[in-house]
C-alpha cells in the first residue's frame, strides 16, 4: 500500500479541498483542461488513491497492485494533481513537461508511456471499460487477487463499446471488476438527457448481469466511502457479478460559476475567474 493512506472522512474531505485548489492552479498555468468533469470526480478519485487502492504512486508498476483506469481520459489532470500531491512530481515539473512536443510527459489525455502512474492510455472514449474487462480476465487466469477499477463518464456511455464490455463482464462473472459511472448529467454540448438519454441506466446495467450500487451524492465523501466499503473481497477466482457504481455528481463541483454549466466542459481559466474559484473552494474546508 502507498504510504499516503488516509482513514477518516474528515481527512479525505480536507484532501479534496487541497486537490481542487492545486488542480485549479495547474489548469490556470497550463492554459487548458476539462475542469467541469475534473472537479466532479475529485471525491471518488481521492477516496480511491488515498484509502482504497492497493497502489503506490512511487512504485506504480508494483506486482499485485490494483489497477485504476480513467476511461474519461480528458479528465487526467485530476490524476496528475493527485500524483503530484503524493510526491511523484512537483507542479512546476508538470507544467514544464505538459504538452511540450518531443519532451512531454503529461498531456490532455493520459499516456501510460509517458507517465508511469497511468495504467492505460485513454481519451478515445469507450475504450477504458473493454480494456478493464481484459485486465480482469487476465488477473483471473494468472490467479492474481487485485481489483480493476474503471471510471467512465455518462456522456462517454453513448459509446457502444461500453455496452459490449458490460455484456462480457457480466457473462464472465468478473468479481474483481468495478466500474464507476461519473454521472454529472452534462457533456460537451448539453445535458446527457438531451444529447443521448442513458436512463434508466441502473436497470440496463443490471440486465447485463452486474451488481449495481448507486451513490445519491458522489461529491459527499461519507456516501462514497460507505459504498466502497461494500466492495467484494479480492478473489479473482470467485464467479460472481461485477460491480457497477452509479456516482451522481455535479459537474464543476465546488466552483459556483462552473457547477452545472456545460461551458466548463473544456478550456482554460482566467486569472480573475481563478481568484473566484479558489475562494469558492476554500469555503469547502470544514476545519
Amino acid at each position: 500500500m502507498s504510504q499516503n493512506k488516509l482513514q477518516t472522512i474528515a481527512e479525505l474531505e480536507e484532501k479534496c479541498v487541497d486537490i481542487r485548489t492545486n488542480l485549479l492552479s495547474f489548469i490556470y498555468r497550463i492554459g487548458m483542461g476539462h475542469l467541469g468533469g475534473e472537479l466532479s470526480i475529485v471525491e471518488m478519485t481521492v477516496s480511491l488513491y488515498y484509502k482504497y487502492l492497493n497502489f503506490d504512486v512511487m512504485n506504480p508498476h508494483k506486482e499485485g497492485r490494483d489497477r485504476f483506469i480513467l476511461s474519461k481520459g480528458h479528465c487526467s489532470e485530476t490524476l496528475y494533481t493527485i500524483f503530484s500531491d503524493q510526491g511523484a512530481y512537483t507542479q512546476d515539473y508538470m507544467v514544464q513537461y505538459f504538452e511540450s512536443l518531443d519532451t512531454y510527459k503529461f498531456g490532455m489525455h493520459s499516456n501510460r508511456k509517458k507517465c508511469p502512474q497511468i495504467e492505460v492510455s485513454t481519451g478515445s472514449l469507450g475504450h477504458g471499460l473493454p480494456i478493464s474487462v481484459g485486465y480482469a480476465l487476465g488477473a483471473r487466469y494468472l490467479g492474481k487477487n487485485y481489483r480493476i477499477f474503471c471510471m467512465i463518464g455518462d456522456g462517454e456511455f453513448d459509446e457502444g463499446s461500453n455496452w459490449e464490455a458490460l455484456m462480457s463482464g457480466g457473462h464472465y462473472k468478473l468479481n474483481n471488476l468495478v466500474c464507476i459511472l461519473d454521472k454529472n448529467r452534462l457533456q460537451m454540448t448539453g445535458t446527457t438527457e438531451q444529447v443521448m438519454d442513458i436512463d434508466p441506466v441502473a436497470d440496463k446495467v443490471k440486465a447485463f448481469g452486474w451488481n449495481v450500487i448507486e451513490i445519491e451524492n458522489g461529491n459527499d465523501m461519507a456516501q462514497v466511502c460507505a459504498v466502497l466499503d461494500q466492495l467484494p473481497e479480492r478473489d479473482c477466482k470467485k464467479l460472481s457479478k461485477p460491480t457497477f457504481i452509479i456516482s451522481n455528481t455535479v459537474k464543476g463541483k465546488g466552483v459556483s460559476f462552473m457547477e452545472g454549466n456545460c461551458k466548463w466542459h473544456g478550456g482554460g481559466i482566467s486569472e480573475e475567474d481563478l481568484k473566484v474559484a479558489l475562494a469558492d473552494v476554500a469555503q469547502m474546508r470544514k476545519g
